[in-house]
C-alpha cells in the first residue's frame, strides 16, 4: 500500500504549517486549529492563498481596527 505524499501549507487565516495531502490540491479544506477555510494549492505555482474579506475572522479584525482608530480620533 502507498504512503500518501503530503505537502505543506500556510493557514491563511491562522498562519499555522499544515500537512496536506497531494490528492487534496484545488479542494476547499478547513483548518483543524482555527477553522478557517482555504484551497489547497500548488506549492510550486507560487500563487499564495488568499483570505477574503468575507471570511468572520477578518471582518472581525477589521471591526476592531476600526474601533481603536474612532478612539484615536476623539479628544482628550
Amino acid at each position: 500500500m502507498a504512503r500518501p505524499t503530503y505537502f505543506v501549507q500556510d493557514c491563511p487565516t491562522c498562519g499555522r504549517h499544515l500537512q496536506v495531502r497531494v490528492e487534496y490540491l484545488g479542494k476547499s479544506l478547513i483548518c483543524r486549529h482555527c477553522r478557517g477555510t482555504f484551497q489547497a494549492l500548488d506549492p510550486s505555482s507560487g500563487s499564495a492563498p488568499q483570505v477574503g474579506s468575507s471570511h468572520p475572522l477578518v471582518q472581525r479584525a477589521d471591526e476592531l481596527l476600526d474601533s481603536v482608530s474612532d478612539l484615536r480620533r476623539w479628544p482628550r
